[in-house]
């Protein structure tokens, strides 16, 4: 997320919070896809981490992009931790450990997310080569420590540095060492969000199956295709997981925001203030009554931002966020918003995917959770692979793309996004395993040649 919300308009009740959410609703001509990624910066000359500060450090970057791009800056205590684009709606932010972020601007094909992540990595380039930086397409930072990954000066990630390890065993390696790739999509209604929410939220471990790329950490085989989906199991379960309440008889915006409610706030932000609230509840605020700041009220921007602190398989704010899956190459990163585009923005597609997946029950919907992280595309579940299951959402997809018959200067429709994802499933093998397989072949059991052969 580029920048936290400000919108000091007060909240007096909770009906209010629902209405939020609702706002979100757009009818199909309006539909959008916002794409973002994230991505490590290293060092070329010794594949080292980038701190923030330094002649060609992470601010460096910052600012010769902004010179590049004519992007407005995005500053906190005189620091550039972002920059966006005012025309375009898109944005550029910090993860914790330097993990560089593109949030693309909402766009009606997948045509035009191509173009965009193509350009945004020609920038990127330019200016890391300049400054002896690359980018790796890994889902997880091969190589260093925790202790070794650097540190952005960005308040709300101290508070939730210093929250994250009463929650989870894993939740700073989240922060410092992963990487992923989503796409933000639209629905049109209450009832439009819960059929999506339902599909995306029972197949987003086929998309991490597939796109399964953090094999490596601290320089060796972690013993899993998706440790970066691994690292969400440990993180912190009160703002995670399938939320499996969205399966339950007259789930909708209400029962989403009164889980929301429930889960612990991480911070309260007044101008360019971040207050630790950590652990506290939003119940409180919204009554006035929150002991750290007794005579604050809720306000919209409070909700919003608090928001973005839930983290589920699929996030529900006035869009929803396909989170499974790790990042990888420019195709990669475009397949990812082609197969949830294909499946969700048709209605055909949608009812077919619905019916892939209807009849899961909830154990068996975690236990595949549980279960894609080291097994990927060879898990199971209803007595079916996920290969299989991957073939059968891959072809309703493509179907999908084909009747939104959106076409490029060549008169190409979008199903060609699509063929990076059927090409993985078709092999049953994922990209985290051809690593491996190049890992023990002829990388000689280093990752060092990854930061060569995995880069942008």
């Amino acid at each position: 997320m580029a920048r936290d919300v400000s919108d000091t308009t007060p909240i007096g009740a909770r009906s209010e919070l629902v209405e939020w959410i609702a706002e979100g609703e757009k009818p199909r001509e309006m539909w959008r896809l916002g794409t973002e990624h994230e991505k490590v910066p290293f060092y070329e000359a010794g594949a080292s981490p980038v701190p923030y500060d330094g002649g060609n450090g992470i601010r460096a970057l910052l600012e010769g992009l902004q010179e590049r791009t004519g992007w407005e800056p995005i500053i906190e205590d005189d620091h550039p931790i972002g920059l966006f684009d005012e025309k375009g709606g898109g944005a550029i932010s910090l993860e914790p450990g330097g993990q560089f972020e593109l949030s693309g601007a909402p766009l009606k094909t997948l045509h035009e997310t191509a173009q965009e992540t193509a350009k945004h990595l020609d920038d990127v380039k330019a200016i890391g080569d300049r400054l002896g930086i690359g980018f790796l397409t890994l889902g997880m930072s091969p190589l260093w420590t925790r202790a070794e990954t650097p540190v952005m000066p960005k308040k709300r990630y101290r508070i939730m540095t210093n929250y994250m390890p009463k929650v989870g065993s894993l939740g700073l390696d989240m922060m410092y060492r992963t990487s992923t790739v989503q796409v933000n999509m639209d629905y049109a209604s209450e009832a439009d969000m819960v059929k999506k929410l339902r599909v995306s939220l029972a197949l987003q471990p086929v998309a991490t199956a597939i796109f399964a790329n953090s094999p490596f950490t601290d320089g060796k085989p972690n013993g899993f295709l998706s440790m970066r989906s691994e690292i969400w199991r440990d993180t912190d379960k009160d703002r995670t997981g399938m939320i499996a309440f969205a399966f339950e008889d007259g789930f909708g915006y209400e029962r989403y925001v009164d889980w929301a409610l429930d889960v612990p706030m991480y911070f309260v932000k007044r101008d360019a203030t971040y207050h630790d609230v950590a652990g506290a509840s939003f119940h409180d605020l919204l009554a006035g009554k929150l002991a750290q700041l007794p005579d604050e009220r809720a306000t919209r921007s409070d909700w919003a931002n608090h928001v973005s602190t839930l983290f589920p398989e699929v996030r529900l704010k006035r869009y929803m966020e396909m989170r499974g899956a790790d990042v990888g190459n420019a195709r990669h990163i475009v397949a990812l918003s082609a197969f949830w585009a294909g499946l969700l923005y048709d209605e055909v597609a949608l009812d077919g995917a619905w019916e892939l997946v209807k009849n899961w029950k909830p154990e068996q919907r975690e236990q595949l959770r549980a279960d894609v992280p080291k097994l990927a595309l060879k898990a199971e579940i209803a007595g079916r692979s996920v290969q299989d299951i991957a073939r059968d959402a891959l072809s309703l997809s493509r179907e999908g793309l084909r009747r939104r018959a959106n076409l490029d200067g060549a008169g190409q429709d979008e199903t060609k996004h699509l063929v990076y994802a059927e090409e993985i499933v078709a092999s049953g093998r994922t990209p985290a395993e051809r690593l491996l397989e190049r890992y023990h072949g002829e990388w000689g059991g280093s990752v060092l040649p990854a930061f060569r052969e995995c880069v942008f």
